[in-house]
């Protein structure tokens, strides 16, 4: 009866080995995540892009869907679902109706050891640190119990992140600067006038008064965004400071152009004093 509900044409679909989707059509996200678990079986928990998504990150499309499960169960990866077996099932879970997914930590850690490059992970770590989703501290805590196979990228990535670096695009930016040989910057450091929040610098070099930003579209989708952008810029050279701004493509296809304007604007200002008021100067937090 199944074989005859399942067959091309017919009313099911078979999903997973041993399990159907009892109705037509393409299968909703919902859909395919519980038969993974379904097919895990119990104890099965959703992790890596799959629980980043439930969490609200913001993950290109992946191919399979990573599934925890007990190491001594004898399952295999089938179809779009990649069993995961693992000795550090996550003691707590959460739950969105009936999909079971690992908190926050636990999936950018498991995606970290999984993609195949550091700006993948890059993106991924800066992601959950700057939504708020886990702090570093967390992180850390994951990286420390986890395998250390696969586990270069993450470490590299939190390095980063405690050093101020808060998204894939200024750890390019960073790159950039230090195989250039210029003096490193403070990433993401809180500019101050007085008790005034003036600005959160990209790069900011405070002994030239030097402020490098990059400016991503995917960071300014409405001309809201586009004004805040605009007033911080000119509340900066109010200040006397000197503002750069490059594009991502900039940094990634005209390096030598980028290193060169910004060797240019801390030479011109090596002899020039503080800015005009006062900036003071609170280093990101690691």
């Amino acid at each position: 009866m199944i074989a005859r509900r399942a067959r091309s044409g017919g009313p099911w679909q078979r999903l997973l080995p041993g399990v159907y989707l009892t109705v037509t059509g393409t299968p909703t996200q919902d859909q395919l995540d519980t038969a993974a678990l379904l097919y895990a079986g119990p104890g099965g928990t959703l992790t890596g892009a799959a629980a980043l998504r439930r969490h609200g990150v913001r993950f290109p499309p992946a191919k399979t869907v990573d599934v925890l499960v007990p190491a001594r169960r004898e399952r295999r990866s089938a179809g779009y679902v990649a069993i995961r077996l693992t000795t550090r099932l996550p003691e707590q879970v959460c739950y969105l109706g009936p999909v079971q997914f690992v908190l926050p930590a636990r999936a950018v850690a498991d995606s970290a050891r999984w993609l195949g490059d550091l700006e993948s992970v890059r993106a991924t770590v800066a992601a959950a640190v700057q939504t708020g989703l886990c702090t570093i501290d967390q992180l850390v805590t994951e990286l420390r119990s986890g395998p250390v196979q696969g586990s270069a990228f993450f470490r590299s990535a939190l390095a980063e992140v405690t050093s101020g670096i808060r998204s894939s695009r200024e750890a390019e930016i960073r790159d950039l600067i230090k195989r250039g040989r210029l003096p490193l910057p403070l990433f993401n450091a809180r500019l101050y006038c007085g008790d005034e929040l003036i600005a959160v610098a990209d790069a900011w070099w405070p002994e030239a008064g030097v402020v490098a930003e990059v400016d991503s579209k995917e960071w300014h989708l409405s001309p809201k965004d586009w004004e805040k952008t605009m007033s911080r810029h000119a509340r900066l050279t109010a200040l006397g400071i000197l503002v750069l701004h490059f594009t991502p493509r900039q940094i990634r296809h005209e390096p030598a152009q980028v290193l060169a304007t910004i060797s240019q604007a801390l030479a011109s200002r090596s002899d020039h004093p503080q800015p005009a008021r006062s900036i003071r100067t609170v280093p990101a937090e690691g």
